[in-house]
């Protein structure tokens, strides 16, 4: 099938500058662990995680696009990937297992979530009681920047205290992406 979007999607996502190397051995999955890539689009990071969790973890690949998740389904077969489920996001469930995840993974989504707060605290059903939420947003960007104009960034603090809000604690933050903040969160103890 062609797509043309989620393969611009993948092509941005592998791109070096984008740093996929480093944003995968930053989160360290391990055999068997269950991760849930939210906003999958073209199932790039889907796609690399299902290898990372070997034949016994499960990626669910969520988004609201249904023609991405035939891209990723379809990619994953002829990759010879048994463990990626597609899960077609709505606006009131993601229709997820119930305290299954060990990571929820979500790269440039937060700026398309209307009531973050809310989404996030719906959300700590899902994880382990030691699962964690790694965040990859955009950064505001210089003052004629498309994620500035557009409204297309939600500022790191911003996202600390939103998670702060939900339930979440800040485990981890990293810096080494030009235009976007990477942080990682836990359950509130």
């Amino acid at each position: 099938m062609k797509n043309l979007e989620a393969k611009m999607f993948n092509k941005k996502a592998s791109n070096p500058k984008s740093k996929p190397d480093q944003i995968l051995g930053t989160l360290a999955l391990r055999r068997g662990q269950n991760i849930a890539d939210i906003g999958a689009g073209g199932g790039y990071f889907s796609l690399r995680f299902a290898d990372s969790v070997g034949r016994k973890g499960r990626v669910y690949a969520v988004d609201s696009n249904p023609k991405f998740l035939e891209f990723i389904r379809n990619s994953a077969k002829e990759m010879g990937l048994n463990n990626v489920r597609t899960i077609l996001a709505t606006e009131d469930k993601l229709n997820l297992p119930e305290k299954s995840l060990d990571f929820v993974f979500m790269r440039n989504l937060c700026h398309h979530l209307p009531n973050r707060v809310e989404y996030f605290r719906n959300l700590t059903g899902l994880l382990k009681s030691d699962g964690k939420i790694a965040i990859i947003e955009y950064k505001r960007g210089g003052l004629l920047s498309f994620h500035r104009i557009f409204w297309h960034h939600v500022p790191q603090e911003i996202i600390v205290k939103e998670m702060d809000g939900a339930g979440y604690q800040l485990e981890k933050d990293f810096d080494f992406l030009k235009n976007q903040s990477f942080t990682i969160f836990v359950l509130k103890k």
